[in-house]
C-alpha cells in the first residue's frame, strides 16, 4: 500500500503528457472471478482513447488497484496515489462499501467515475456513474415477472453490506406495488460457502421466487446449491448482478429457470456490441475472459472519465462539474450512445433468462410506472 511517507513507486513519474487513472476492480476474493474482465475491459477502453489522440493533450495511463479488500485500506491506497500527484482520476468496479470510504476521499480533489451497479442515491460531487440502480433495473424486472409469470411471494438472499441490503429495501415497495411481498430475507457474510440454512428458509417460506443479490462466486455457489436442494423446480432467481463468467461457473444445470437484468449482455445482437466482441477478440483472443456487464462496465468508464475531462477542457472537478451538469455530456459505446444526467448515465436495461452458458436476451424493460405506458 502506497503511504504519504513512503517513497514515490518505480513507475511513477512527474511527466506531464501521461494522465494517470486509477482503475479500482477486483482481483480476489468473490467478485474476483469477473475482475480480468474489467482490467481488460478498461485497457482496451484506454487504448482506443489514446488512439484517438489522448484526454487534453496527454496519454491515459491506468494504474491498477486492488479493490477486493477492507474498503478503508483502498481508499487509503488510492489517497495516496492522488496526494502523490500519480493518478488524476479514478473509476472501476468495485463494492458499494469501497465506493462509501473512496468518494468523501478523493472525489473532491479528482473526478471519480463509478462503474458498479449500485443501491442508488450517490450524490457526492465529483462523483459519476454508468451503473444500473434499482428503479430502472429491478423495478420493471420485478413488474414483468409478476405480470407475466405470476410471481407474488419474494425472498431476498444478499450479502450482508449496503448495495444488498438497501437493494432489498427498494424489493419490499416494488413487490407490494405487484400485488405481492418479500417473505424473507436473509444475509451472509461475503465469501460464504454453505447456503443450505438458508435454502431451508426458502423452502418454508412458499416463496415463488428468489432475488438473488450475491457477488461474484458467492452466487455462484449458491446457484449450485439451489439447484442441487431441488428449489429450481418451484422458485425462479432473479438477480442484478449475474454476468457470463458467473453463468459458466454456476453451470447449465444450476441455473434453470435464472433471470438476469442488466444494461449489457454479450448476446445482444445489434451493431454496437458486435463490434466491441470484434474489437475485444481481435486485441486478446479467442481464450480472453468472457465478456459481460460487469467487466464491460469499465469499459463505459474509462470512456466517461475521458468525454468529462474533454468536455470540461480541465482537470478541475469543478469545471468537470458545470461541463456535466449542463448535461451535454456524451459518448459512444458497447451500450450505445450514453448520455450523463445528474451524473448517472441514461442507458437501456434488459431482461435475460440463462440458456445454457449463455444469456437469452429477452427483451428491453420499460422503466417508466406502470400507469404510465401505454
Amino acid at each position: 500500500m502506497f503511504r504519504h511517507e513512503l517513497p514515490a513507486p518505480e513507475w511513477f513519474t512527474a511527466d506531464d503528457s501521461v494522465l494517470g487513472v486509477a482503475l479500482v476492480f477486483p482481483l480476489q476474493g468473490p467478485a474476483g472471478i469477473f475482475g480480468p474482465a474489467c482490467e481488460l475491459c478498461a485497457r482496451l477502453a484506454a487504448e482506443e482513447v489514446n488512439r484517438d489522440g489522448g484526454v487534453l493533450g496527454r496519454e491515459l495511463r491506468l494504474v491498477p488497484v486492488d479493490g477486493s479488500g477492507a474498503p478503508h485500506e483502498i481508499a487509503d491506497e488510492v489517497g495516496a496515489l492522488v496526494d502523490l500527484g500519480a493518478v488524476q482520476g479514478v473509476t472501476g468496479w468495485h463494492i458499494s462499501s469501497v465506493r462509501q470510504a473512496l468518494a468523501p476521499r478523493i472525489a473532491h480533489r479528482v473526478p471519480y467515475v463509478y462503474t458498479a451497479l449500485y443501491e442508488g442515491g450517490e450524490d457526492t460531487a465529483g462523483v459519476f456513474l454508468t451503473s444500473e440502480t434499482p428503479h430502472d433495473q429491478l423495478r420493471p424486472a420485478m413488474e414483468l415477472l409478476a405480470r407475466e409469470r405470476g410471481v407474488r411471494r419474494w425472498f431476498v438472499v444478499g450479502n450482508d453490506y449496503v448495495w444488498p441490503r438497501r437493494t432489498a429495501r427498494s424489493a419490499r415497495g416494488y413487490a407490494r406495488g405487484c400485488g405481492g411481498r418479500v417473505a424473507g430475507e436473509a444475509y451472509l457474510p461475503l465469501g460464504t460457502h454453505d447456503f443450505a440454512p438458508v435454502l431451508r428458509r426458502v423452502e418454508r417460506s412458499g416463496a415463488d421466487a428468489v432475488l438473488m443479490l450475491l457477488v461474484g462466486s458467492d452466487a455462484v455457489r449458491f446457484n449450485r446449491e439451489f439447484a442441487a436442494y431441488g428449489l429450481d423446480a418451484r422458485c425462479l432467481r432473479l438477480s442484478t448482478l449475474m454476468d457470463e463468467n458467473m453463468l459458466v461457473a454456476s453451470g447449465p444445470t444450476a441455473t434453470e429457470d435464472l433471470y438476469s437484468t442488466a444494461g449489457f449482455f454479450a448476446s445482444l445482437a445489434n451493431r454496437d456490441t458486435l463490434d466491441f466482441h470484434g474489437r475485444y477478440a481481435a486485441r486478446y483472443g479467442v481464450e480472453a475472459p468472457a465478456l459481460g456487464s460487469l467487466g464491460e462496465s469499465c469499459y463505459e468508464g474509462v470512456l466517461l472519465l475521458a468525454a468529462l475531462l474533454k468536455r470540461a477542457g480541465a482537470l478541475d472537478v469543478s469545471a468537470i462539474g458545470a461541463a456535466a451538469g449542463a448535461g451535454a455530456v456524451s459518448y459512444e459505446g458497447p451500450r450505445g450512445l450514453i448520455r450523463l444526467r445528474d451524473a448517472h448515465v441514461r442507458q437501456r436495461i434488459y431482461l435475460a433468462r440463462a440458456d445454457g452458458l449463455d444469456f437469452d436476451v429477452l427483451t428491453e424493460l420499460d422503466a417508466r410506472p406502470q400507469g404510465d405506458r401505454a
